[in-house]
């Protein structure tokens, strides 16, 4: 299955991509988004791409080669300041982010993402640094396997299937998505007809592998400091835990400082940061007959102020 980008219509007009522009696509992927970004710019553009998955990378590194304008850094996102510091950009004047695993990653069996193909428990964006899931799984206590399923997964049954999964590894490691779908199915003394049992405990698994959620939130602080002001930062959020961190993150860079309503605030009281663009976007029916993915996608924008 290839790679449909998400809200890609919607995500370039929020952008308010201006030809001449300097853009960040912050997770390539497969490039839907970024040569859509591209077929917008001028000569004088220029758009910097990012991504920690090699094979995002290796695919992002041909763009390249075919359209100066591109180039790739292999790095997470919560890492832009320093890679822009390193290729002399100050600021941006759009920002993209599309958050969570894409459909290659979850297609390749040998990644580990996805419970409906069997293949080595791995779950790294990045597979040639860090702590795999197996590895994590097998040196993790009970307690700390649950707390991760309750808080990142909001699973209800975390503590019956992180003894389930204790259980099963005083028998044999757990190296495989088949052998970790079938414990987390065993152990739900409860199923949800419209999700398979272990949806929730593996995308707990890979958002704590991968330090999800400490990822975009840094990479949102990064956003907003190197956006020129009127700059555009749209973030496309796939799962709850995500989108309430994004609406989080601009409702707060979009309000003054808390102080005493009944005064007026002195000039030199810092002011909002970022302006909020409308209400959260989410697919139309026609994309959703096209791309099933897009159902659970949610879109929120804001805009640089003059406050830098």
């Amino acid at each position: 299955m290839s790679h449909i980008p998400v809200l890609l219509h919607e995500a370039l007009d929020a952008l308010c991509i201006r030809s001449d522009g300097i853009y960040l696509d912050c997770t390539f992927g497969r490039g839907g988004h970024s040569r859509a970004i591209l077929a917008s710019l001028d000569e004088g553009g220029r758009l910097i791409g990012f991504d920690r998955d090699p094979s995002a990378v290796a695919a992002a590194q041909d763009l390249a080669k075919e359209d100066s304008r591109f180039e790739i850094v292999h790095t997470a996102f919560s890492e832009l300041e320093s890679a822009l510091d390193s290729i002399a950009i100050a600021r941006v004047h759009g920002v993209l982010m599309d958050l969570g695993v894409s459909s290659p990653q979850l297609d390749q069996a040998e990644r580990g993402f996805s419970f409906q193909v069997d293949g080595p428990l791995d779950m790294r964006m990045d597979p040639t640094s860090g702590q795999s899931a197996t590895d994590w799984i097998a040196g993790a206590d009970t307690d700390e396997i649950a707390d991760v399923l309750w808080v990142l997964g909001e699973e209800r049954f975390s503590r019956r299937i992180a003894r389930a999964i204790g259980e099963a590894r005083k028998v044999e490691p757990i190296v495989t998505t088949a052998q970790l779908s079938k414990i987390v199915s065993d152990a739900q003394p409860k199923k949800d007809q419209n999700k398979h049992p272990a949806t929730r405990t593996f995308q707990a698994i890979r958002l704590h592998i991968n330090e999800e959620l400490s990822e975009v939130e840094q990479g949102l602080e990064a956003a907003v400091k190197r956006l020129e002001v009127g700059g555009r930062l749209a973030v496309i959020s796939f799962h709850s835990l995500e989108d309430r961190l994004v609406k989080r993150s601009l409702r707060d860079a979009s309000r003054f400082p808390q102080g005493d309503p009944r005064m007026p605030l002195p000039d030199s009281v810092a002011k909002p940061r970022m302006r909020l663009m409308g209400k959260a976007i989410k697919a139309g029916t026609g994309e959703l007959r096209t791309n099933p993915r897009a159902r659970s996608a949610v879109l929120r924008v804001a805009e640089r102020t003059e406050a830098i």
